[in-house]
């Protein structure tokens, strides 16, 4: 009886031993692999960090800019850290890109809303760290390159659309975001430029917005209310086409309502579908991203590079659509 309970302890003791070295085995080799990461040669870690800093967050449009960008990361030895504000915000835009500098990372993609990046741009440079701008250029700045739409000439293309849809007989409301923005200004230009040598067509109204559905909704709203016979409108950022129906819609007016807009988000898309927009400017947010970080690589490695990439622009209307979609789905 005695030989038995002693067996049992020693048996006990036995798996509690078992059961501790165990433990303690796999705890050190959860250990080691940490050591093994703290210890990493450089060499595992990306060779360049690059900071892209868009306009908002919450955009689809600056969505797909920053899965070019990513696409392009997994395609190459560096790594892109995408930040901007979750609503449109300049200050805060500032505000990272100044972070940018004093983090010294390797390079700098921005989206430079007006002049008051232009110091923080030649700052960086300065300190030896290439800038390239994107969507919107800073030509008067020392950025290295950019990367993106010819907005004078996205202008005229949406301006000559308009003509030929409208056959040249329309009363305009033009719907631009800040004035003070220089995308925006061109976009504006250009489409001016074409039009007022119609003698059909008239701008009767033109009013700057924030880039948000609702503020251009009220802005429309207003247009429309002030100057009732407004035929079209012109829409120069990705959300004035859905503002502008909301609004035509609230006063009855979307049946008589010609729209053009920028963008091939899926909204604008639903809404050519609907026939509520007519035509839509479509640039290349994707690309955009992507060639920014491949043109930063070059320009590290010192190749050759050109000082302006336009990326390429089309006009979307309802009868385009069937092959749009044939041909995305040949990509995917």
């Amino acid at each position: 009886m005695n030989r038995t309970i002693l067996y049992k302890i020693l048996l006990f003791a036995f798996i509690t031993a078992s059961g501790f070295s165990l433990y303690f085995y796999q705890q050190s080799q959860v250990d080691d692999e940490k050591i093994r990461e703290m210890m990493a040669p450089e060499s595992d870690l990306p060779m360049y960090h690059f900071a892209l800093i868009g306009e908002e967050m919450n955009h689809e449009y600056w969505r797909l800019v920053g899965e070019g960008a990513k696409t392009a990361e997994e395609n190459h030895d560096v790594l892109v850290e995408y930040g901007g504000p979750k609503r449109s915000n300049l200050d805060e835009q500032l505000k990272l890109f100044n972070m940018a500098i004093k983090s010294k990372v390797d390079g700098i993609i921005v989206q430079p809303l007006n002049d008051q990046f232009t110091p923080l741009i030649d700052q960086a440079v300065k300190q030896g760290i290439p800038v390239i701008t994107i969507d919107t250029d800073s030509p008067e700045s020392k950025r290295d390159v950019y990367i993106g739409t010819d907005n004078y000439l996205a202008g005229q293309l949406a301006g000559k659309a308009l003509v030929k849809d409208t056959k040249g007989e329309a009363t305009i409301g033009v719907i631009s975001g800040s004035f003070d923005n220089a995308l925006h200004h061109l976009r504006v230009k250009g489409f001016t430029d074409i039009v007022e040598q119609v003698d059909g067509i008239e701008i009767v109204a033109m009013e700057q917005s924030d880039i948000s559905r609702v503020d251009v909704e009220e802005t429309a709203y207003n247009m429309l209310t002030e100057h009732d016979n407004i035929t079209a409108f012109y829409g120069t950022s990705s959300y004035n086409g859905v503002g502008i129906v909301a609004a035509a819609k609230a006063l009855k007016r979307e049946n008589d309502m010609y729209v053009i807009t920028f963008d091939a988000i899926d909204e604008n898309i639903q809404l050519l579908e609907k026939g509520d927009i007519d035509a839509i400017v479509e640039q290349q947010p994707f690309e955009m991203g992507y060639r920014s970080v491949e043109k930063m690589l070059a320009i590290i490695e010192d190749k050759p590079v050109q000082d302006v990439y336009h990326t390429e622009l089309s006009i979307i209307r309802l009868v385009d659509l069937p092959n749009r979609n044939r041909q995305k789905g040949g990509s995917s």
